[in-house]
């Protein structure tokens, strides 16, 4: 492969990586051809792309791009396929759920919104994250759930109100 070539793949793995919040690295060596290809298809069917690059070239394109990489350096040994998405759990279910039928592919490290979680041991805690819209509900949810029981306390209970108010301002007089 000439230089040219090399630069080539290392700029657009460049742009991929600055255009893409959630970056996941995982080793499927040791997968049949068949079930890669099988393991292709669901990521593709859930919105990740995945590529399978040399470890030299992720790490200058890591080292290239306008984030800070550098946590997941050590992680880029052995076979290396780069998942890409805008989903930030979309990888970790689908390795989750490809995984009940084989224990490849092994995640090696994730690179979240600035947050990086390295090893295997932490994909059980990638499928349980909450996106930012997700926590914004909850939050709002929560907020309006308040006030929306003291409003219906007060509509369902106007005459008895009414009644306690004129029970107490008789006694009174």
């Amino acid at each position: 492969m000439k230089r040219e070539e090399k630069n080539e793949i290392i700029n657009s793995l460049v742009a991929k990586l600055n255009a893409t919040s959630n970056i996941y690295i995982t080793d499927s060596s040791g997968l049949s051809a068949a079930n890669t290809n099988k393991l292709r298809r669901e990521f593709f069917k859930n919105g990740v792309e995945m590529q399978v690059i040399k470890n030299t070239f992720i790490k200058r394109a890591m080292e290239a791009s306008d984030k800070d990489y550098s946590e997941m350096f050590p992680a880029l040994i052995g076979n290396s396929a780069v998942l890409f998405s805008e989903n930030m759990k979309a990888p970790a279910l689908t390795i989750k759920a490809f995984r009940k039928k084989t224990d490849k592919p092994q995640l090696k490290a994730a690179y979240i919104d600035s947050d990086v979680f390295i090893g295997d041991n932490n994909l059980e805690a990638l499928t349980l994250l909450k996106s930012r819209d997700e926590l914004v509900g909850e939050i709002v949810g929560l907020l309006q759930s308040p006030a929306k029981n003291v409003l219906s306390a007060l509509l369902s209970g106007k005459n008895t109100i009414g009644g306690l108010i004129k029970t107490l301002q008789d006694k009174n007089n």
